[in-house]
């Protein structure tokens, strides 16, 4: 997914550690035009950039499709990051310049590899089959040694592994016992929970990881801190155990990311993530006059061919922690 924020702001990626759990609130944002889907963003805040090498998180929906038409996001590019694109409902296809077409359905990991550069669409498809969106985009930031790796995109259907009184998909990293197969390039972690009603978890973590709880369904907190749908909880390293709990008589569901800090100091701009002020206008200038770095999406028919690259903000950008 793209960031379509017109005025897109400068985020100095650099996590800070903490002890204590804070709770983010999530903005909405239009992706693109007057009659764009709205999505709950809660990374990059100004309160905190970074959660492990997770840098961005959209959640959207639950959205009728056969109403609205879902989810249309033209060829846009990304530099220096891999795309998580999990769903919780309804049917998006992906495209991308590596030549890949891709279903992405529920419960399934699509993990995109932009490396030196990529473009992508996404567009819901299967109205009356899979009628409802909903789901999570997320950014994970590449280290400096794999930044300028090969293009790719990496498909995955965890298996459900059992937890007491809920149920677990883990998509990338470890927990519980199961690890996910697919390679990633910084230790974190990522997973959704299912929580059966009135039930208390406490689960095992490294605790070297500093975790993020995106709350998407039902009454949760994370340990005595009540979390609204839409939260993001964060708990600092320095801990064994994460406690979750669904206070209310219904199922609860949680997105759980984790992973060490990420500790390199990153500029986040539009849709790329960069080292420096004069990367990220090369990337932006690049973009728009069609160069080869970040290839073509072949069958795309949407709305437009690709978005344009809004302006650079009047003000030199600058990486900080």
């Amino acid at each position: 997914m793209s960031n379509l924020e017109s005025t897109s702001g400068e985020f100095a990626c650099a996590a800070t550690p903490a002890d204590h759990i804070e709770v983010i609130r999530p903005r909405e944002v239009p992706l693109g035009g007057p009659r764009a889907m709205r999505v709950e963003r809660t990374l990059p805040q100004r309160e905190r950039s970074l959660i492990g090498p997770w840098c961005f998180i959209d959640r959207y929906g639950p959205r009728d499709v056969v109403a609205d038409g879902g989810m249309d996001v033209p060829p846009h590019p990304h530099t220096g990051l891999q795309t998580a694109t999990w769903l919780f409902s309804g049917r998006v296809e992906h495209r991308d310049s590596g030549g890949v077409r891709a279903l992405v359905r529920p419960g399934e990991l699509n993990l995109m590899t932009a490396g030196a550069g990529i473009c992508h669409s996404e567009v819901s498809i299967d109205p009356r089959e899979a009628p409802v969106l909903r789901g999570v985009q997320l950014w994970i930031a590449l280290p400096d040694t794999a930044r300028q790796t090969a293009r790719g995109l990496n498909h995955f259907a965890p298996e459900p592994v059992s937890l007491p009184g809920a149920s677990a998909l883990v998509f990338l990293g470890e927990l519980a016992g199961y690890r996910s197969p697919v390679p990633t390039f910084s230790p974190l972690v990522g997973a959704q929970l299912d929580l059966d009603p009135r039930t208390e978890l406490d689960l095992d973590i490294d605790p070297s990881f500093e975790h993020g709880v995106l709350a998407d369904q039902g009454a949760l907190a994370l340990g005595d801190t009540a979390l609204r749908v839409g939260d993001l909880g964060y708990q600092g390293p320095g801990h064994r155990m994460l406690r979750l709990g669904n206070t209310g008589d219904d199922p609860a569901r949680i997105l759980l990311l984790g992973g060490a800090p990420f500790g390199e100091e990153l500029v986040l701009w539009w849709n790329f993530i960069g080292r420096s002020h004069d990367e990220i206008v090369e990337f932006r200038r690049q973009w728009n006059a069609g160069d080869s770095r970040f290839g073509r999406v072949e069958g795309y028919r949407g709305r437009l061919e690709r978005l344009p690259a809004p302006p650079m903000p009047p003000v030199r950008l600058r990486p900080r922690r």
